[in-house]
């Protein structure tokens, strides 16, 4: 221990919560965000360079024009994207990602890659609770 350091750690207690949020975090406010259908993955397609607003379009499948207009805009709001309009005719407009959104791409890819190495074991959980579900009471 070095000679500032006080403070005594415990070890965690089995039933203690590994995150604490007694006060408003503001995790509400990140996963109203990023708990949406779309903006996880427009950050996804962002992580890898500006784009224009058709080849955002074309890179999220099934994103409508306005769900997407809506999802930049509120991502923009954020300060997690920023959003260029160059003067031309029509007016050209490319969105990237801020300092503030490439942080948040290595929770983005934690938590995809949780998602992949833990999938069989989701989906088999899935297939047990649906086959006690449909056994007749």
């Amino acid at each position: 221990m070095s000679p500032g350091h006080t403070a005594i750690t415990t070890p965690a207690v089995p039933g203690d919560p590994v995150v604490s949020c007694d006060d408003d975090c503001g995790i509400r406010d990140v996963l109203d965000r990023l708990g949406d259908k779309w903006s996880v993955l427009v950050v996804v397609q962002l992580a890898a360079g500006v784009h224009r607003f058709k080849e955002l379009q074309r890179a999220v499948d099934g994103v409508s024009q306005r769900m997407l207009t809506l999802t930049v805009r509120r991502l923009e709001r954020d300060g997690l994207v920023s959003r260029t309009v160059y003067p031309t005719v029509p007016p050209q407009v490319e969105y990237e990602l801020t300092e503030l959104g490439h942080s948040l791409t290595l929770l983005v890819k934690g938590l995809a890659d949780w998602s992949l190495a833990h999938r069989p074991r989701i989906e088999a959980a899935r297939r047990e609770w649906d086959a006690k579900a449909d056994m007749p009471s």
